[in-house]
C-alpha cells in the first residue's frame, strides 16, 4: 500500500475533511445507479446505430428493421431499452410505430465523448 502524501498509512485531519466536503457533493447512490442504467443502454453497438439512424428524422420501425437488416424482435427490444432509458420519444400510426430521438444533441454529446477519448486515456 503506498503511504498517504502526508505520510502513514492513512489521510491525515485535513485530507479527511476535504474528502468529506467532496463526498457531501456526490449524487446519492439511487441517482448514480439510475444514471449508470441510462448510459449501459447506449453501450451496444446496435442502439448507437439506431440512435444515428434517427438522428436525420423520425422513422418507422419498419424502415429501422429494414435499415439495420435485423429481425423484429431484436429491434424491438434495442428500442425498449432506448425508450425506457428516454433516448427516444415514439407515436403510433395504425399499427406501425414511428420512433424519433428525444433530444437531437444526443448524437452531438456521443460524438463529443469520442472525440474526447483519446484525452481520457
Amino acid at each position: 500500500m503506498k503511504a498517504c502524501e502526508i505520510g502513514g498509512d492513512k489521510p491525515g485531519e485535513d485530507q479527511i475533511k476535504r474528502l468529506k466536503k467532496i463526498m457531501a457533493t456526490l449524487p446519492d447512490d439511487e441517482v448514480l445507479y439510475e444514471n449508470a442504467d441510462t448510459l449501459k443502454a447506449l453501450a451496444d453497438p446496435t442502439r448507437l446505430k439506431i440512435l444515428h439512424l434517427l438522428k436525420h428524422g423520425e422513422l418507422c420501425v419498419c424502415e429501422i428493421i429494414t435499415a439495420m437488416e435485423k429481425p423484429q424482435p431484436t429491434i424491438s427490444h434495442h428500442l425498449n431499452i432506448l425508450k425506457k432509458a428516454g433516448y427516444l420519444k415514439w407515436r403510433k400510426e395504425g399499427v406501425w410505430v414511428h420512433y424519433s430521438l428525444s433530444n437531437p444533441k444526443i448524437i452531438d454529446i456521443i460524438n463529443q465523448i469520442w472525440d474526447n477519448q483519446g484525452e481520457l486515456v
